[in-house]
């Protein structure tokens, strides 16, 4: 297996040192100095058939050009704090969406290299802990965002989320889970835990507590150590995370000369279309909740999260 994880990357080197430099200038953005674990994530993710990876790393290439991703750290951010509880008549879909491509570069091109000089060996993933406290039925819209922003994982960052742990998931996403999980694809499906609560006791086996999100650091008896306001809740604009990544894609505003972006005031993000398969899992999923809603008479709007940096 090892001979041959080493020819597939050779193969897929050699493909790579022929494209042009525009895709060789954003592939170097994209692997921040670690360009062979970045084409192992495509390889993984096409179960190492080369052809595939390469052209799933092109495609993404092409998107990042197109999209002017490489530059999507140097306008203003816009903050969508959660789904349902920022609530999506103050940001649209495109704004949560660029909101969300910011998070997700500086992550990879601030957080990880910083994490992997602090340790001394490459860290090239996260952990993403999803909040599922107040989901409701009727807005189903919710979904379609999240297929989105799952869609532009999928193909544009690959293998980038070691395992997402679900906490605080009502009766409601239980029942969505058991349509849902049967459809999701093996190597997704492993990455997901289901965790009892808030999930506290699990994650402090992984983490310590002072990088427990703010709704996971409920004690047994349901009451929490610390206030969720300001600087501790994680939701919040005071956040540090949040400060961090809004001070330093001002800080590249001002070295960056880009006065067209400037006066553009965002980015209009292209996003792909969701495979047949998604599609699939969206329409299935609509259909149980219609049917449990109208069994139970819940009306109340849907809330969803919005995952943060730790």
């Amino acid at each position: 297996m090892a001979v041959a994880c080493q020819d597939a990357i050779k193969q897929f080197s050699t493909l790579l040192d022929k494209v042009d430099e525009q895709l060789k200038a954003t592939f170097q953005n994209m692997h921040q100095g670690y360009p062979t674990a970045t084409m192992m994530r495509y390889l993984k993710a096409r179960e190492w058939c080369v052809p595939k990876a390469y052209k799933m790393l092109v495609d993404c290439l092409d998107w990042r050009i197109q999209n002017h991703i490489d530059d999507i750290l140097k306008g203003l951010p816009v903050f969508a704090i959660g789904v349902g509880l920022s609530t999506l008549d103050k940001a649209s879909v495109n704004q949560y969406v660029q909101s969300h491509i910011q998070i997700n570069e500086y992550r990879d091109r601030v957080i990880l290299p910083n994490a992997t000089k602090k340790y001394g060996r490459h860290i090239g993933k996260c952990v993403k802990v999803l909040d599922m406290t107040g989901l409701k039925l009727s807005a189903l819209s919710h979904i379609k965002l999240m297929t989105i922003i799952t869609t532009i994982d999928d193909l544009n960052y690959p293998e980038k989320t070691q395992t997402y742990y679900v906490v605080n998931a009502p009766y409601v996403f239980s029942a969505c889970w058991k349509v849902v999980k049967p459809l999701l694809q093996e190597r997704t499906r492993r990455k997901i835990q289901i965790l009892q609560g808030c999930g506290r006791d699990e994650l402090l086996k992984i983490m310590d507590y002072d990088s427990l999100p703010h709704f996971c650091r409920r004690e047994s008896n349901g009451s929490s150590r610390i206030s969720s306001a300001g600087a501790d809740d994680c939701y919040s604009l005071d956040h540090p995370f949040h400060q961090q990544l809004y001070n330093y894609i001002k800080q590249q505003a001002l070295i960056q000369e880009y006065a067209t972006l400037r006066k553009q005031g965002r980015f209009n993000i292209e996003v792909p279309i969701a495979d047949t398969e998604g599609t699939k899992v969206v329409k299935k999923l609509e259909s149980e909740l219609h049917k449990v809603r109208d069994h139970s008479g819940l009306t109340h709007p849907l809330n969803c999260l919005h995952i943060s940096g730790a």
